[in-house]
């Protein structure tokens, strides 16, 4: 929608929402650019701190994809007005623990009274205006490197239903919980030749990347022999736990997808589906990227090299066992 309205022209503005990016970036000093995200969402766990977390977590994502260091928060809050203030006050709680280990300062927020409860953070953070990782840098040549495993879409929607066993939970809790700092601090190391980056969230993992690939002009191979996928999300997709998210994202985005082989239905089904609090999506030089997943895996992240970047030919993404 906002790109039928009257485009503003400042030149300040170095990433926009023209390539559908993570944040945006705006320069205010010759070395300084901020960056500014927001993200906010319905519970998708019974717990409240835990939700707060996942919440936090979420909204910080952005500007670790983006390269940047998180700075500040507002809290966004809809919450209804005869519910347990209790409640309330154990999703800001677990919100907080996160923006602590983030080290980012919340600085105030805004409530409003809803049925449904909503929660999330706009977040601000500082970048190098010469060192930001919009989706339009993927090279060809590129290996992929994805650092969480996929799969909270359909776990959650199991949740919904009382149909997710316990450690289904615990994993897909763990992995939505998990910062992207430590993934980001390295990636973003200049001798890595990181190009470009995002996070794996709404869109599922096809959605992204088909997104870096029209904007960077080049073609993707993703191998889902080497995709890490969370424990119980293979059964879930099999009971039939598919959330509408990942219904919506197949429909708009397979079109640019040819399967190369036998390439097993339910994992097809989990390259769409909708995450929360996703990890990062790499897109790296060839010359450094094995020991750029080395050290993000010896930082405590399971990351894999799932794919590689080609120069651009139809169809866009090629899905193929490597």
């Amino acid at each position: 929608m906002l790109g039928k309205l009257a485009r503003q022209h400042d030149p300040n503005v170095l990433v926009g929402f023209d390539h559908a990016d993570d944040a945006g970036v705006y320069l205010v000093a010759p070395d300084l650019a901020l960056v500014q995200t927001i993200d906010f969402f319905t519970p998708i766990v019974d717990d409240p701190y835990t939700f707060g977390q996942i919440a936090a977590t979420n909204s910080l994502s952005d500007v670790y994809a983006m390269g940047g260091t998180p700075m500040t928060s507002l809290a966004l809050v809809c919450f209804p007005e005869k519910a347990d203030l209790y409640i309330l006050e154990q999703i800001l709680a677990g919100g907080l623990s996160k923006m602590m280990e983030a080290g980012c300062t919340i600085i105030g927020g805004h409530s409003i009274r809803d049925e449904e409860t909503k929660f999330g953070y706009a977040v601000t953070g500082k970048i190098n205006p010469l060192r930001i990782f919009a989706n339009d840098g993927a090279k060809a040549g590129d290996r992929l490197i994805l650092s969480k495993a996929i799969g909270t879409g359909v776990i959650s929607t199991a949740i919904k239903k009382g149909a997710a066993k316990e450690r289904w939970v615990d994993g897909a809790v763990r992995a939505m919980t998990t910062l992207n700092r430590s993934a980001a601090e390295l990636a973003t190391r200049p001798e890595f030749e990181v190009h470009t980056m995002t996070d794996i969230t709404g869109f599922g993992l096809i959605g992204h990347a088909r997104e870096i690939a029209l904007a960077s002009r080049v073609s993707m191979r993703l191998f889902p022999n080497e995709l890490p996928v969370l424990d119980g999300a293979i059964e879930c997709v099999r009971a039939g736990h598919i959330p509408g998210g990942l219904r919506a994202n197949r429909e708009f985005a397979e079109c640019v997808v040819t399967y190369d082989g036998g390439i097993d239905e339910d994992v097809k089904t989990l390259l769409f589906d909708p995450q929360t609090a996703g990890g990062l999506f790499i897109s790296a030089g060839a010359a450094q990227a094995g020991r750029l997943l080395d050290e993000v895996r010896s930082s405590g992240v399971d990351a894999a090299e799932i794919g590689e970047v080609t120069e651009r030919v139809k169809p866009l993404i090629t899905v193929a066992n490597s």
